[in-house]
């Protein structure tokens, strides 16, 4: 199935507007669980989960870590056959923050503190 795609400008465009459109987190485990950022109001989504509650009054973004959309592109070819108005985001997370566009913090995962002894030579 062909998903459509929608433009880093074109996202930022619409998150402005009066009818944004719902955001999805589609990374993988790792480059999700490893970044300390998302898009502003992103929703995570793991893939094989249920899927949140969605408005079908609302569009759909989805991005992922890959500039392929791969993960993507495979949630909302998902949401598409449920009758959503989905799309990808082109480039995903990466070509987002390249051009420096607004983003929220979230936790990542910090080092432990070294046990007591361990940095002894």
């Amino acid at each position: 199935m062909a998903v459509p795609r929608i433009s880093k400008e074109d996202l930022k465009a619409r998150l402005d507007s009066d009818a944004p459109p719902v955001v999805i987190d589609a990374r993988l485990k790792y480059p999700y669980a490893h970044s300390s950022v998302r898009l502003p109001g992103a929703i995570r989504y793991l893939a094989g989960a249920p899927l949140p509650p969605l408005s079908r009054d609302r569009d759909v973004v989805v991005y992922d870590s890959d500039p392929h959309e791969l993960a993507s592109s495979r949630v909302a070819a998902l949401l598409i056959r449920q009758g959503y108005r989905a799309s990808s985001l082109k480039g995903g997370v990466a070509e987002w923050l390249a051009a420096n566009l607004p983003t929220e913090s979230k936790d990542a995962p910090r080092q432990a503190p070294p046990e007591p002894g361990a940095l002894k030579g």
